[in-house]
């Protein structure tokens, strides 16, 4: 099993699909060794998901695909 690096250093950034009224807000951090941090912004202290660099690459080109209607 692996260890995650530590986040306190993280830079979070809210993503351009959360939506602007303070709902459904989504944050990533590009400046993790190893992997992509994703976060609720409205939880900043809570649980962060980690995803490797291909698998979210893999993800926000669905989005931009398309793939996940009604979303």
């Amino acid at each position: 099993m692996s260890t995650l690096p530590a986040l306190h250093a993280a830079n979070w950034v809210k993503s351009s699909y959360s939506d602007g009224n303070g709902g459904a807000c989504v944050e990533f951090a590009r400046n993790v060794p190893g992997v992509i941090p994703v976060r609720d912004s409205k939880d900043p202290q809570g649980p962060a998901l980690a995803f490797s660099a291909d698998a979210w690459a893999a993800f926000v080109g669905a989005v931009r695909a398309g793939e996940f209607p009604g979303v």
